[in-house]
């Protein structure tokens, strides 16, 4: 054994105490002890071991300090204690070090860069250290990754210019302060969230062309966004919500995408996309105090007349504009024709057709016009209650706003070149498909399989966009048969059952076809199967689902040991390609616990019982606080 150069025993059940005779193991380079349970402290013979270059012992129960002697070590390069329980200093040296999620409570030496000159990864992440970020940590040129996330620093950060390999920065809760402008070329993630930065957005963020993540919410940013980050092609999330930021939002680049660009929580920002939801920006300049003068003395010259004078136009004027809006939707009728749909859809093509219903099929089409696509909704008069759900569908849609929700267009009603009543509802066409398509494409079908494939986050962001839409008013509304996720531009035509069941077959809740009435509880049930299919890449009425076997039955029976065995394949194999061995370690997995966490929420909407069911509202706020964890975790680690 005084020969062993490697001892790998990673992802074991040992347990107890590290031996004191692994300090004889003189020639011993590497050492492998990760995901164990393995308690007490490091014992001080280890530093005997002088060949050591690589110690991981991630993942056990370790407590103590990291020993001092460890820095004696002279070719140790890499050194990772992730997740233990030291509670107190750290040493420092080598080129990887990562003591992230302990209880470690102290400072950080003001001699960092020089007693860690070699230093590419360094993280503290998830500890008590307190105190300031010493100003030498400028002199680790080697830096590529610098974790001060979640900690009690405070005061100032430093100049990190100097820096020029770093891609990873995160500082996020913390007390820090503002620092100076920066103009770091090749970061890649500036994580700042929750601290308290003060004073304007540097303009130099522009600069950093490498830039993919940007988290600068919950400080105290003000003034306006620069307009630079909008030329940063690279960037693919963007959060500055919760500052004092003012002014025009920019409307080029990420900011063209709501769903990856959060700007909420800032009451004097405004413009920017209409799916932003903020205020439009008033571009009239101020009067001069001399005008503003000019008009007092004539109000007061004027009295009370020329004041009930305005106040009678303001009050007439207003009467307009509620009759103007009143026959907005009278007038958009007006403005597309039976003539028109009929060319628009090349005579409802079955080229065109997207897929139909109990009430009726949806057309795809282009209208001569202006070019524009369109989805015509053509209702079927001949089913009894289509008439009612065309009148349903148009007084809901006309009250209802959300990002989420595909927009109508206008409605249409008249009659065919038969004399026969035609009834139809236009909208915005989702050019991107529906999500069907992407859960379950088909071989041949605009390319290869792979190019329709939505990734896990992805579908995360997908489930949390209807979800959110579903809180503000159910998506899968009485007799009517869409789900809409802007964000993904998604259409999911639900395919209704011919003999009238509400609902359609497999996303039904049990109490309708007892006779229920319509109910949100329904809607939270079809949302939970649609989130189990999402997840397992299995349609509910799948051949495998009979005899008492459904999709609920079959994820809930194979919960939490078999979670691989059930999960959607192409996902799998994106967690293969992302270096995670294929097998179920909940120990340390984020993947394996973010997919658990999913179909649990998927279980409790889908829970037979009406009752049981969670609020749409618990399952915005649980599909959120996963995808705040993929945040965290699509990192270095």
């Amino acid at each position: 054994m005084s020969f062993l150069r490697v001892l790998n025993l990673l992802k074991n059940s040992f347990y107890n105490q590290i031996p004191q005779s692994i300090g004889g193991l003189r020639r011993l380079e590497t050492l492998y002890l990760t995901n164990n349970s393995i308690s007490g402290e490091i014992p001080s013979n280890l530093s005997s071991c002088s060949k050591l270059t690589i110690v991981r012992m991630a993942g056990n129960r370790l407590t103590g300090e990291i020993p001092a002697f460890l820095g004696f070590l002279s070719n140790l390069k890499v050194l990772s204690f992730y997740k233990q329980q030291f509670e107190r200093e750290y040493p420092t040296f080598i080129g990887f070090f990562d003591i992230r999620e302990n209880k470690i409570q102290c400072t950080l030496y003001t001699d960092l860069a020089i007693t860690m000159p070699y230093v590419e990864f360094f993280s503290v992440r998830g500890n008590k250290v307190s105190g300031q970020i010493p100003i030498s940590i400028t002199n680790a040129s080697n830096l590529d990754v610098l974790q001060f996330n979640d900690n009690r620093l405070s005061g100032k950060v430093p100049s990190l210019e100097k820096l020029d390999k770093l891609s990873t920065l995160q500082l996020a809760v913390n007390g820090l302060g503002h620092g100076r402008e920066e103009n770091l070329k090749n970061l890649g993630q500036l994580y700042v969230s929750q601290n308290r930065l003060s004073g304007l957005l540097p303009k130099t963020l522009g600069s950093c062309v490498s830039l993919e993540k940007l988290y600068l919410d919950g400080n105290l940013l003000k003034d306006p966004i620069p307009s630079s980050l909008s030329s940063l092609r690279g960037l693919e999330a963007l959060d500055v919500s919760n500052n004092n930021l003012s002014g025009v939002i920019p409307s080029g680049g990420i900011f063209k995408n709501a769903s990856a660009t959060f700007v909420e929580g800032n009451s004097k920002l405004c413009g920017g996309i209409p799916e932003l939801h903020m205020l439009r920006c008033n571009l009239k300049t101020s009067s001069s105090n001399s005008l503003r003068l000019k008009v007092a003395i004539i109000v007061v010259t004027l009295g009370v007349t020329l004041a009930f004078t305005c106040l009678l136009i303001l009050w007439i004027g207003k009467k307009k504009e509620k009759q103007a809006t009143a026959t907005s939707v009278e007038n958009s009728v007006l403005q597309l024709s039976y003539q028109s749909i009929v060319r628009a859809t090349d005579g409802f093509s079955t080229q065109n057709l997207v897929g139909s219903g109990s009430f009726g099929s949806v057309y795809k089409g282009v209208l001569e016009a202006s070019g524009a696509v369109i989805a015509v909704k053509v209702l079927n008069l001949l089913n009894r209650g289509a008439s009612r759900s065309f009148l349903a569908e148009c007084e809901a849609l006309k009250n209802i706003r959300h990002r989420n929700l595909v927009k109508v267009l206008t409605a249409i009603s008249g009659v065919d070149y038969q004399g026969n009543d035609f009834k139809a509802l236009v909208y915005e066409f989702m050019e991107n498909g529906s999500l069907e398509d992407w859960l379950h494409p088909l071989i041949g079908m605009n390319g290869p399989e792979t190019a329709r494939n939505l990734n896990f986050f992805q579908r995360v962001s997908v489930a949390i966009d209807v979800a959110h839409a579903l809180q503000y008013r159910t998506i899968i509304v009485k007799n009517q048969s869409f789900i809409v996720t802007s964000s993904q531009a998604i259409f999911y035509l639900m395919r209704k059952c011919s003999l009238g069941l509400r609902g359609t077959i497999g996303y039904a809740p049990p109490e309708y076809g007892m006779g229920s009435e319509l109910s949100t509880k329904g809607d939270v049930y079809s949302y939970g199967i649609l989130l189990l299919e999402m997840f397992t890449g299995k349609r509910p009425i799948d051949e495998r689902f009979r005899e008492g076997l459904s999709l609920h039955n079959f994820v809930k029976a194979a919960l939490p040991e078999r979670i691989i065995e059930i999960t959607d394949p192409n996902l799998v194999q994106e967690r293969v390609r992302r270096g995670t061995p294929n097998v179920n370690n909940f120990g340390n997995d984020w993947y394996l616990q973010c997919l658990n966490s999913l179909f649990e929420i998927g279980l409790a909407c889908s829970a037979e019982s009406p009752n049981e069911r969670i609020d749409m509202s618990d399952v915005a706020t649980k599909l959120c606080s996963i995808k705040d964890k993929l945040h965290s975790t699509r990192l270095p680690s």
